[in-house]
C-alpha cells in the first residue's frame, strides 16, 4: 500500500521535526541513485526533514516533482586537469563543476580546491547552494565546483600552472550571464587572479565571469570580509529577536581562514570576545579574548605567512593551544565554556557529542560559518535543547550576497564604497533572517530557523520551477 505524506511513522529528525514514511522512501531513492555520497545524502535530508508540510499542504509541488528535480543537477561536469610542478614532474587531478539550478538566475557557487574533493561533496555544496543563494533575495541560481588538487605548499608558478590548465576546460561552461564561479577553500584572491586572467586571454574578455576578483580590477569591497560578517550579523539577529544581545557574550570561533577571522573581527565590533581559533592541528584558547591587535597578528600569521594557529600562543601570554590532530570523536574546542559558537572551519566538524558539552556548558547560540558544519544529530541535539541555531545557508549567506553585488557593479562598470556594500550586507543578512523566522512561525516550528530557512527557500525555488515549466 502507498504511503502518503500524511502517514506519519514518528522518529526525530535533527530539525526537531518528526520523519515520515514519505521521508524515508524518498531519501532511500536518492541514496540508490547516489551511492557513496553521504554528505549530499545528509544534506538532501535536512531539506526534506523540515519542507514535509510544505509538500503535504501544496499538491502542485507534488505533482511537479519539484523534490525529484531538485536532487538532480541541471549538468555535472567533470574533466582532466594536467599540469607541471616546478621539476619539470607531470601532475594529473580532476576537475569539476556542478551546475545544479538555474531558476533564479546563473549557476552561482563557489571553486574549492582541496584533495578531499569529490563529486558527492560538490553536489551537497551546489544542492546548499539553491538554496542559500534563493535567501539573499538575488538572480542567482546554484553551482558549486573545483578539484582535488591541494594548493598548500604548492609555489606561486605552480598554482598559476594549475589554475591556467583548469580554466582550459572550465571557460567552455561559464560566462557572466551563464555560471559565475568564485572562491571557495584553497581558492583565494590568488586563485581567482590566475583563473581570470587566463580566462580573459582565452575568451578575449574583460566580464565578471568570476567573483572575488581584486578590489582594483573589478571586485567588491566587503567580499572578503562578507561572510564572517554575514555570520555575526545573522547571530545579533537571532539573538535581538529573542530579547538577547550579542554585547559581552564569549565567543567560541572554529577555523581561521576569511570566514572565521572576519567573524572575530565584528564579534569584537560589536563588542562581544571571542576567544577560540583554530586550524588542522589544534586550536588556541584565549580567555582575554582575541583583540583586534591580536586578530591583525593572526591574519599576517595566516594569510602572509601561511603558518600555523599553534605559533599563537607561543607568542601571546594566557593563551593556550590544544592538539586535536587525528581526533574524529569530538572536537575539544566546543568544550571550552561560552555563550555562543561559531562553527566556521569545515563541514561536520561538531557533532552530537561536541553539541553535548555545548550545552552542558550553557551555549545560548550556535551560528554555523562553514557550510554544514554541525551533523544531522548534532543540530537535532541543539534544536531539541532550546539552543539558537543559525542554519549555514542562511548565515553564511553574506558571502555570496556580496559576489552577488559584485556581479551588478560589473554590470554597471561601477564600484560601490564600503559603505554602500556594508550597509546592503547588512540588509542582505536581516532581510534573511526575517523570511527564516516567518517561515518556521508559519508553520509551526517557533524559533527553529533551519526549518525555517528550508521552507522560504524551498517555496521560492518550487514557484519559479512551476514558472517555467516541465525543464
Amino acid at each position: 500500500m502507498a504511503h502518503t505524506l500524511l502517514d506519519i511513522a514518528p522518529r526525530p529528525s535533527h530539525t526537531g521535526t518528526t520523519m515520515s514514511t514519505f521521508v524515508d522512501e524518498f531519501i532511500s531513492r536518492v541514496e540508490a541513485k547516489n551511492p557513496a555520497q553521504p554528505e549530499f545524502i545528509q544534506a538532501v535530508q535536512e531539506v526534506v526533514e523540515s519542507i514535509e508540510p510544505v509538500l503535504a499542504k501544496n499538491t502542485k509541488y507534488r505533482d511537479a516533482k519539484i523534490l525529484d528535480r531538485l536532487v538532480e543537477p541541471e549538468r555535472v561536469i567533470t574533466f582532466r586537469v594536467v599540469w607541471t610542478d616546478d621539476s619539470g614532474e607531470i601532475h594529473v587531478n580532476r576537475g569539476y563543476r556542478v551546475q545544479a539550478s538555474s531558476t533564479l538566475g546563473p549557476y552561482k557557487g563557489g571553486l574549492r580546491f582541496h584533495p578531499t574533493v569529490t563529486l558527492g561533496v560538490l553536489k551537497f555544496l551546489a544542492f546548499e547552494q539553491i538554496f542559500k543563494n534563493a535567501l539573499t533575495g538575488l538572480p542567482i541560481g546554484g553551482g558549486k565546483g573545483g578539484s582535488d588538487f591541494d594548493p598548500k605548499g604548492r609555489s606561486n608558478d605552480e598554482v598559476m600552472r594549475f589554475c591556467q590548465s583548469f580554466m582550459n576546460e572550465l571557460q567552455r561552461h561559464i560566462g557572466p550571464d551563464t555560471d559565475v564561479p568564485a572562491g571557495d577553500i584553497g581558492v583565494g584572491g590568488r586563485e581567482i587572479g590566475y583563473l581570470f586572467g587566463h580566462y580573459k586571454r582565452l575568451r578575449n574578455e574583460f566580464s565578471g565571469v568570476l567573483t572575488g576578483k581584486g578590489v582594483n580590477w573589478g571586485g567588491s569591497l566587503i567580499r572578503t570580509e562578507a561572510t564572517g560578517y554575514g555570520v555575526v550579523c545573522f547571530a545579533a539577529e537571532m539573538l535581538q529577536a529573542n530579547g538577547k544581545s550579542i554585547e559581552g557574550k564569549t565567543c567560541l570561533v572554529s577555523g581561521s581562514g576569511n570566514v572565521a577571522l572576519h567573524a572575530v573581527e565584528e564579534l569584537n565590533t560589536l563588542g562581544a570576545k571571542p576567544v577560540t581559533l583554530s586550524d588542522s592541528d589544534g586550536f588556541i584558547y584565549d580567555p582575554a579574548g582575541i583583540n583586534q591587535e591580536k586578530l591583525d597578528w593572526i591574519k599576517k600569521l595566516k594569510l602572509e605567512q601561511r603558518g600555523r594557529i599553534s605559533e599563537y600562543a607561543a607568542t601571546f601570554n594566557g593563551a593556550t593551544f590544544h592538539k586535536t590532530s587525528g581526533n574524529h570523536d569530538h572536537n575539544p574546542l566546543w568544550k571550552q565554556k561560552a555563550d555562543c559558537a561559531f562553527p566556521c572551519a569545515t563541514q561536520n566538524e561538531l557533532n552530537e557529542k561536541d553539541a553535548k558539552a555545548l550545552v552542558e556548558n550553557n551555549c545560548q547560540l550556535v551560528c554555523e560559518g562553514a557550510n554544514m558544519p554541525c551533523t544531522a544529530d548534532g543540530a537535532h541535539y541543539l534544536i531539541q535543547n532550546k539552543v539558537l541555531f543559525g542554519p549555514g545557508k542562511a548565515a553564511n549567506a553574506g558571502g555570496v550576497a556580496v559576489s552577488g553585488l559584485e556581479m551588478a557593479q560589473n554590470s554597471m562598470r561601477l564600484s560601490w564604497t564600503r559603505e554602500d556594500v556594508q550597509d546592503r550586507l547588512k540588509m542582505i543578512m536581516k532581510r534573511i533572517f526575517n523570511q527564516c523566522a516567518d517561515a518556521a512561525s508559519e508553520y509551526g516550528f517557533g524559533n527553529n530557523y533551519a526549518a525555517g530557512a528550508n521552507i522560504a527557500s524551498f517555496t521560492k525555488v518550487a514557484n519559479g520551477m512551476i514558472d517555467q515549466g516541465h525543464v
